[in-house]
């Protein structure tokens, strides 16, 4: 491993630098992931995949040029190198999260999602975890939600032997009736981390949210916040910020599931059978 990433290193700094210590970090389950500390005096995040899919790093490094360069508020790491295997990207500490991070993670995640764009999707496909996630543009946000979310998602799962059929038929009927769950989206499409999980964010200096491993794209603001909400939710000072900043529409409640379906459907697919219980929980209680 080192003699590959030493050339990155010389493409970052412009010359020559070592490796003098490497400590492994958690957090993920899809990359190694180490903070090497370098014969310069600095240190760099390192995140190493033996087998990635095309593109995986440079869309990484991409999503987070995009974050950084709208996210006013965020510490957003800077990508620095990349090749295949590996992505270098800036060293940011943690620090423990006090009672300022929250409404200051809720005010930053606010303003990123006022960038809104004219179409729901990206300019490019990228990644959500190691599964391709589509971002064919499309004005009609309904549209993109159906087939490129939980369309998408469904059909892998379904290619793959993970969806039992009558599950499978389910979410057919679920996606013919989404405008009656999700209404008409009359929100323009914003800015999103699309991935925002606890391991996705932590507290650095001065209590400033930073922000990282992103699957951007334009969507619907309601996804994010969802999102926060699957494995375990912020405290409520986050989403009373949050509302006070960007105040929701009603019913974000009953459209939250459908939002975290997306995510459900992901994990199923990635990692099998045990989620297949908390994908029928959310489709069935839409489709009784």
């Amino acid at each position: 491993m080192k003699d590959a990433v030493l050339p990155l290193l010389e493409q970052v700094y412009g010359q020559p630098v070592d490796i003098t210590g490497a400590l492994a970090q958690s957090g993920g389950s899809i990359n190694q992931a180490f903070r090497l500390d370098l014969s310069n005096g600095e240190s760099i995040f390192l995140k190493h995949h033996p087998n990635p899919p095309e593109g995986f790093f440079s869309k990484e490094a991409a999503g987070l040029s995009l974050l950084a360069d709208a996210a006013s508020g965020f510490r957003v790491p800077e990508p620095l190198a990349f090749d295949v295997h590996y992505l270098l990207i800036e060293y940011v500490e943690e620090i423990p999260a006090g009672r300022p991070f929250y409404p200051m993670f809720a005010r930053a995640l606010a303003r990123l999602h006022q960038n809104t764009n004219d179409n729901h999707g990206l300019d490019q496909d990228n990644y959500i975890g190691e599964i391709p996630q589509v971002n064919t543009p499309e004005k009609n946000g309904l549209v993109f939600f159906r087939d490129h979310r939980l369309g998408f998602q469904q059909r892998l799962a379904r290619e793959s032997g993970n969806l039992p059929a009558d599950l499978d038929k389910r979410i057919d009927r679920l996606r013919e009736t989404l405008a009656d769950h999700l209404g008409p989206l009359n929100e323009p499409p914003a800015l999103l981390h699309g991935d925002l999980w606890s391991g996705n964010y932590f507290s650095t200096l001065g209590q400033t949210p930073c922000i990282f491993d992103p699957a951007v794209y334009f969507g619907p603001r309601e996804a994010d916040l969802a999102m926060t909400e699957l494995f375990g939710r912020l405290p409520q000072a986050f989403y009373d910020a949050y509302n006070e900043a960007f105040p929701l529409l009603p019913g974000y409640e009953g459209r939250k599931p459908i939002y975290n379906l997306y995510h459900l459907l992901n994990h199923l697919n990635l990692f099998g059978g045990s989620y297949l219980a908390s994908v029928a929980s959310v489709v069935n209680s839409y489709t009784r």
